[in-house]
């Protein structure tokens, strides 16, 4: 019997296997320490959880009110304890990581991002300047006939799949022009190889291939809007041997075939300054010669690509009147750019010099907001005293807010012819002595005078 209770006793004070014999209690000792450890580990990391938090909602209250927040005597006993290790914490995380250099408030004013200084101070952008009243467009819809006649030129293009530099360039008279049956039409694409910071046609090295059927197109289109002045401009094409003229040539010629009493004004570019090439796209046909100087001789580098300059201009413009003096040339200029009045009237000067017809004035609008921005905005009242200071020096201008190069050109070249022939009829009808004496064969002018005074 008191076997049989010492083997329940050992019984009870030992763990019964699943077979129903007993094992001894050392022998349970590593079974027990794995199940104890995992589970003081989850409470310890249960209490550094609660004391994170606690330390957390003392600097947020709003986190406390999901739960029930402590009463304010134990927050002021953990409020020491929370900050000390706040404060402890920030200290090994800032040693953890290495010294920076300046950071973005070392650049800023002293008032701030946002205060009276960061306003004053140079590295800010300054504000825009505000288009005035007078630069309103045309709009055709006023009127159904020139609404009919807008929306049938809009269609052609369309339909012909052509590019106009009236919406490649955003005109701002595409409305007014294309309702009174005129486009200037752009050739060769409608991407350039240069990108001048005014302009918003597009710009790419390696541009599309030219299109050989474009010269038969753009006749056969310009035959159906019955029209008798046409413009032609073109992308430049640094990409090509001869920079696109022969394409030009082809296309003024195919014009002229078609409509002999069709005038063409080509709107062309410097060709890098080849004057072989100004040449061979002069004797195509064309009967206005026009390349634009854009701009005074000082803001041609910050106005323009760095291709183009304001003495090759010139000398383009000076060859073709050599080439054909009877041809009109013509060039405009943008002015709100920052030039003063005497760069424009030296700009002038040397246009005449160069033989050159006729001049437009026009403002200067920013494409978008990654071209150059505009200096100042001129009143009509400045654009009307430059109209006459041109005119005054032998010019035939137009000059507004919104005149462009290829502005009403048909009614600025007639006009133009009109001045020439009145000038040639009043030539005619003057007698000059030098062809009295010199026709009658004598090699000295009549007595009482001098060669000079003869040749007057």
């Amino acid at each position: 019997s008191s076997r049989r209770s010492c083997r329940k006793k050992q019984r009870l004070l030992s763990p019964v296997t699943s077979q129903g014999f007993c094992v001894p209690i050392s022998k349970c000792f590593p079974l027990v320490l794995a199940f104890l450890v995992p589970l003081l580990y989850y409470y310890f990391l249960h209490f550094t959880h609660s004391f994170v938090w606690l330390r957390t909602a003392w600097s947020s209250p709003k986190m406390l009110s999901r739960c029930q927040r402590p009463t304010a005597s134990a927050l002021a006993l953990l409020r020491p304890l929370c900050q000390a290790s706040a404060s402890r914490c920030f200290a090994a995380e800032a040693a953890k990581k290495p010294l920076d250099g300046p950071t973005l408030a070392d650049f800023m004013p002293a008032g701030g991002g946002c205060g009276a200084a960061a306003k004053s101070s140079p590295l800010t952008r300054p504000p825009a300047v505000r288009k005035p009243p007078w630069l309103k467009m045309f709009n055709p819809n006023t009127d159904p006939e020139l609404a009919e006649r807008y929306k049938f030129v809009k269609s052609t293009i369309k339909k012909t799949g052509l590019a106009t530099v009236c919406e490649e360039a955003r005109c701002p008279n595409a409305g007014e022009c294309w309702s009174s049956g005129t486009a200037t039409v752009m050739i060769m694409g409608d991407t350039c190889t240069r990108g001048c910071r005014f302009c918003a046609v597009a710009t790419s090295r390696t541009p599309p291939p030219l299109d050989v059927e474009e010269p038969t197109k753009i006749a056969q289109a310009v035959e159906q809007w019955d029209v008798d002045y046409i413009v032609l401009t073109m992308v430049d094409r640094d990409d090509l041997a001869d920079q696109g003229c022969s394409h030009v040539s082809e296309t003024v010629r195919n014009l002229k075939a078609r409509n002999p009493n069709l005038r063409v004004e080509t709107l062309v570019g410097d060709f890098q300054g080849r004057l072989d090439l100004v040449e061979q796209l002069v004797q195509s046909g064309m009967d206005v010669y026009a390349h634009n100087i854009e701009t005074v001789n000082r803001l041609q580098r910050v106005v323009r690509d760095r291709r183009a300059g304001y003495k090759q201009t010139l000398s383009v413009l000076r060859h073709a009147k050599v080439v054909k003096p009877e041809i009109v040339t013509k060039t405009s200029l943008m002015l709100g750019l920052g030039e003063t009045g005497e760069e424009i009237e030296e700009t002038l000067r040397d246009l005449k010099e160069n033989g050159v017809d006729i001049v437009t004035f026009g403002q200067y609008l920013q494409p978008t907001r990654r071209h150059m921005k505009v200096d100042r905005y001129l009143t009509p009242d400045e654009f009307n005293e430059w109209g006459r200071v041109a005119e005054s020096m032998g010019f035939h201008s137009a000059s507004g807010p919104l005149v462009r190069s290829s502005y009403k050109a048909g009614d600025l070249f007639k006009a133009r012819l009109a001045k020439r022939a009145a000038a040639a009829g009043d030539s005619a009808n003057t007698k000059k002595p030098v062809d009295v004496w010199a026709a009658s064969g004598s090699p000295l002018p009549p007595s009482g005078g001098t060669q000079a005074e003869a040749s007057v």
